[in-house]
């Protein structure tokens, strides 16, 4: 504990990235600590594409989340394209944090993540029981009594997002670990993603909402454009496409006599002027892109990068 109090006034800063199979709840643990709306959430796995950063900003420290795509074992291109993501990604942040719920039994998925965190050496991995809110007291338990099994961590921290419980001390071990430095990003900024790229994501997942087939693989955004209307600060027009792979889906977005696809219009509109804090016109339309996720010129396109 010696070197905690010298370095106590030193200003920290540096990147933490959350990793863990589909769905164990990184987004909304990232969306909680940032204290905004920066990844989509959403109740279907494998929503998040990219690596979008949110940033924390106190006094002594800047700490950068990259939330990454739920790592698994590749089944398509796109599968093999957000792996690679990950791993990358890894390499290069100062601190690793590895979700596991509390309310789920460990699984392969979550002992294949444990053997490529294992083998990423230079990094401290902090392990992290989601969804405490979930399970009693005496589950949370043994599900840290199982993590700890799992393999050699920094730290393990029980945490609930939704109820906001012990959010503050993951924090604290996150910063930590960070090396001294002036902040990263000037101007108290909540994400460094393009405002296009989050608009993408947000009508993203207002079109997952409520869908029960296969459709979370299969709808890609693209905000085609963005801008102001002419003669008008307070309303800003929005073109977007969603992509889906084939017709049947497209069917299933737009429901009987386009109720759908209204709904999920109206519900994305509401979260874009949440996020820019104007009145905003939103222009949604829906396409077929034949098996895109397969597809490395259609994956290009539609901004998943080698």
């Amino acid at each position: 504990m010696g070197g905690v109090s010298s370095s106590a006034t030193e200003f920290r800063a540096g990147f933490a990235c959350f990793v863990g199979r589909p769905n164990v709840g990184k987004s909304t643990l990232m969306n909680a600590l940032v204290g905004s709306k920066v990844a989509i959430t959403s109740t279907k796995p494998q929503t998040t594409r990219r690596a979008i950063r949110g940033i924390v900003n106190r006094p002594d420290a800047q700490l950068v989340v990259v939330d990454t795509p739920g790592l698994h074992r590749p089944r398509t291109l796109l599968g093999e394209r957000l792996d690679s993501l990950v791993l990358s990604t890894l390499t290069e942040v100062d601190v690793i944090g590895f979700c596991l719920p509390a309310d789920e039994a460990i699984g392969k998925g979550d002992r294949f993540i444990a053997e490529k965190l294992a083998a990423v050496k230079k990094t401290p991995v902090i392990a992290i029981v989601t969804k405490c809110d979930l399970a009693g007291r005496e589950r949370v338990a043994e599900q840290l009594l199982a993590v700890s099994r799992l393999g050699e961590f920094a730290e393990i921290i029980p945490v609930s997002a939704a109820a906001g419980e012990q959010l503050d001390v993951l924090a604290r071990e996150l910063i930590a670990r960070l090396p001294v430095s002036p902040p990263l990003y000037p101007g108290g900024e909540l994400t460094d993603e393009p405002e296009q790229v989050l608009v993408g994501e947000l009508i993203r997942e207002a079109a997952l909402e409520g869908v029960r087939d296969e459709l979370p693989h299969s709808i890609a955004v693209v905000v085609e454009e963005m801008a102001p209307r002419e003669g008008r600060d307070d309303l800003l027009d929005v073109y977007a496409q969603m992509f889906v792979e084939r017709p049947s889906q497209k069917a299933i977005v737009i429901g009987p006599k386009g109720a759908r696809l209204k709904d999920v219009g109206s519900r994305a509109r509401a979260q874009i002027e949440a996020l820019l804090g104007t009145h905003v016109y939103l222009d949604l339309r829906v396409k077929v892109a034949k098996d895109w996720q397969r597809d490395p010129k259609q994956l290009r396109r539609l901004g998943f990068y080698d």
